[in-house]
């Protein structure tokens, strides 16, 4: 069985602004595990909703990250992240 080679490009790490850094801990760190982090602090926090799982309620953390919003679809999720994510 041949091994999967690591796509370089999804490993390039990222300097986290501020607000992203409250959530996922001190960067840099590659896209995929901001995502995952935050998936982390959603779980750990129960702020996925309990009758729409596509919705993910925010606290005041997250509403700094997600344009103020009380509420958004995680599929919304990567366009927010783009705004506190910085090539290096």
């Amino acid at each position: 069985m041949p091994t999967r080679k690591v796509n370089p490009a999804l490993m390039q790490p990222y300097k986290l602004s501020a607000e992203l850094s409250a959530v996922t801990g001190p960067g840099p760190l590659p896209r995929g595990q901001v995502t995952k982090k935050i998936w982390e602090y959603i779980k750990a926090k129960g702020l996925q909703d309990q009758k729409n799982k596509r919705m993910i309620n925010t606290d005041e953390k997250l509403k700094a990250l997600f344009g103020g919003k009380s509420q958004i679809i995680m599929f919304e999720m990567g366009k927010f992240l783009n705004a506190h994510l910085t090539k290096m």
